[in-house]
């Protein structure tokens, strides 16, 4: 249910601001953000599974803090990046 290598490099180029880079925020914030879908689908069969929806909270704060920061940094690219995820309605 991880990511394989090929779709993780499929989410880096289409999020990277430069070659090469991947550690960018909107780089990690679209990785965390796959990550969460997948987690999301695992729980609608998985509805106990606690071990798992503890590491989806520390993605989902992980993932929250890299948008704020972003968010404070940059708008416009915090803008564009969320238009682009579909995360909020709000822009």
């Amino acid at each position: 249910m991880a990511l394989t290598p090929a779709q993780k490099a499929d989410i880096v180029a289409q999020f990277q601001r430069g070659k090469n880079e991947t550690g960018s925020p909107e780089v990690q914030v679209s990785l965390m953000t796959h990550r969460i879908k997948q987690l999301t689908e695992h729980f609608k069969a998985n509805k106990n599974d606690v071990h798992s929806r503890r590491g989806l909270q520390s993605i989902v704060n992980r993932r929250r803090k890299l948008l704020k920061y972003l968010k404070g940094s940059d708008q416009s690219r915090y803008v564009s990046l969320i238009q682009r995820l579909g995360l909020r309605d709000s822009y």
